[in-house]
């Protein structure tokens, strides 16, 4: 068990759009330490390929005024997608519960200044590797393959 109570709470997330039937990738936004945003990757559910879990998140935390000093965690690396959103807003941080079923955006982060924390995070890589077991073609449509 992971234990961060934020990591905690974006698997939270993510276990719950893997019990809606969607992809399992969970997020929350976090400033002056309490989650101010939190959401689940919907592409399945709503049919909505820009719904990613950060997207979601990000949408459920509404108009915040400035992202100084705001943190994003996820279960999984941000992708191009995600990492592009967290550029934009000026969020200088983000914890990723694992990258070895995804690589990501790190990069792509950390060069425009973002501190990348990858957790390695074991029951994260379980609960992705469980799901790319079980629906292959769902994620290769997800990651764009």
């Amino acid at each position: 068990m992971s234990v961060d109570p934020f990591l905690k709470a974006a698997l939270d997330e993510a276990r719950q759009g893997y019990a809606e039937g969607g992809i399992p990738i969970g997020s929350v936004l976090v400033k002056a330490g309490r989650i101010i945003g939190r959401g689940h990757n919907r592409r399945v559910q709503q049919g909505d390929p820009m719904a990613h879990a950060e997207i979601d998140c990000l949408r459920a935390a509404g108009r915040i005024g400035s992202y100084a000093g705001a943190v994003l965690y996820s279960t999984l690396m941000p992708c191009y997608l995600c990492s592009g959103a967290v550029v934009q807003f000026g969020i200088r941080k983000v914890y990723a519960g694992e990258s070895k079923t995804f690589a990501g955006g790190a990069e792509f982060m950390r060069g425009q200044g973002v501190e990348v924390v990858d957790w390695a995070d074991e029951e994260c890589v379980a609960l992705m590797r469980r799901f790319i077991a079980e629906k292959p073609e769902l994620w290769n449509e997800d990651i764009g393959r």
